[in-house]
């Protein structure tokens, strides 16, 4: 549904006030800000936290570090409060993971892995096949070459390993992709999206990953060290009287993981798992959290920068597990001392093949994810500005903005008949 732009006017800030909002702009567009620890000093619940003595670094999915490429987590100046965006749900880039990791020096047989590039470029028309052919042969010749500079010169740490081995590995599989495209598009429409594959992260020595111009390591991209099943409340399903009988006559199936084929989830994105974590506390119905998007562009230009001003109502925007972290779906649901959610929400731009039935590819990462939280929220509407570097292909994008508590659902209503806290727009990119 379309809504006609309502212009707003912000009240006059100190000059201070508005060094500062310019600042914080272009955190969001060069990465000046980048938070790595994400602080809930007044959590209600807490418990220990532990962390595995060694994870491997992947490669995040395409789209999940900021427009920079230099943090999962960056900051902007807003109303007189710093807001965090964390991109892709808290997955980590390279560099940060492996300044996360005890020592940063690469594990023995650690090697190079990439995202896959065959599988993005589908049927190659046969006009541009044998130049195609060459620049992948390429890339797995980049990979190769890095991979025995890694294996002599790992030991000297994250550091150097990001800035003399991937860093450059990047580059010139960016150059490479670029000359793919470019081969392509002289005859059929040119791919989009192949820079975003240039980016590799280290595995660990059983990854076989890069193997045909960058394959793409298991789990979603997400570091998973191990098997972690069970972990997170995983795997005490059964253990809260589950059974078939609701006692209200509706022969509920399940009501735990209990007697389910699938393994326990653990946390990270991934799917065909069993969630067993309680869905926590859910508020009254007065009290449930709303959102709207209040100002959008109709029309924008491919890679033109554009904004959308989200309002929330009933949202404590102070918590934030990271899902890339295995923060996903773990926690239960929590409302705060007056009974309003606590979480954050998301905002997703996709580009669709048709507005006419529904997409066939739910799967595919849109073009601009990110995650907000800036410890505000309240019960009065306020009112937060997504900016947002640019959609790169032309056609009708989906700009969607929904809640989510904690650890990533949608908040709960009291009832089946309210709406939940999301807002759709559509955007012509042309």
């Amino acid at each position: 549904m379309r809504r006609s732009t309502r212009a707003r006017r912000s009240s006059g800030n100190a000059r201070s006030k508005r060094l500062l909002a310019v600042v914080g702009t272009l955190a969001v567009f060069g990465g000046i800000v980048a938070v790595t620890q994400i602080s809930s000093a007044n959590d209600r619940r807490t418990g220990p936290r532990t962390r595995a003595a060694s994870v491997a670094c992947v490669a995040p999915s395409p789209g999940s570090t900021s427009p920079s490429g230099r943090g999962s987590t960056t900051k902007t100046w807003q109303n007189g409060r710093w807001v965090r965006n964390h991109w892709g749900d808290g997955q980590m880039s390279v560099a940060e993971c492996q300044q996360t990791n005890a020592g940063g020096a690469a594990e023995a047989g650690s090697t190079v892995v990439c995202p896959d590039v065959t599988a993005k470029l589908g049927q190659v028309p046969d006009q541009a096949k044998a130049e195609v052919d060459r620049n992948v042969a390429l890339l797995k010749t980049q990979i190769d070459e890095a991979n025995r500079r890694l294996a002599a010169e790992g030991r000297n740490g994250g550091a150097f390993i990001n800035n003399a081995i991937l860093r450059p590995l990047a580059d010139k599989r960016k150059a490479t992709l670029n000359r793919i495209a470019t081969a392509i598009g002289r005859v059929a429409q040119r791919p989009q999206g192949l820079d975003q594959l240039a980016q590799c992260s280290l595995a660990a020595g059983n990854n076989n990953g890069g193997n045909n111009g960058g394959a793409t390591p298991g789990n979603n991209g997400s570091a998973t060290p191990g098997n972690n099943g069970g972990n997170n409340g995983g795997a005490n399903g059964g253990n809260n009287n589950g059974g078939n009988n609701n006692g209200n006559g509706l022969g509920v199936l399940a009501k735990d993981c209990g007697n389910s084929k699938l393994q326990p989830h653990d946390g990270f994105q991934a799917g065909n798992r069993c969630v067993s974590t309680a869905f926590g506390e859910v508020g009254a119905a007065a009290q449930n959290p709303s959102l709207l998007i209040t100002q959008f562009p109709n029309q924008v230009q491919p890679n033109q920068a554009f904004t959308l001003k989200v309002s929330t109502r009933n949202l404590i925007r102070d918590r934030f597990l990271a899902a890339g972290q295995g923060g996903y779906y773990v926690e239960s649901s929590l409302l705060n001392d007056q009974g309003l959610v606590r979480g954050h929400f998301h905002t997703a731009c996709r580009m669709l093949q048709s507005t006419s039935e529904a997409p066939s590819n739910p799967q595919d990462v849109p073009a601009f994810f990110v995650a907000t939280e800036d410890g505000g929220g309240s019960g009065q509407a306020d009112e937060v500005t997504i900016q947002i570097p640019g959609l790169p292909q032309s056609g009708t994008a989906q700009c969607a903005v929904w809640a989510g508590d904690g650890s990533h659902r949608v908040p709960m209503m009291e009832r089946a008949n309210q709406t939940p806290a999301f807002d759709v727009v559509r955007i012509e990119v042309n």
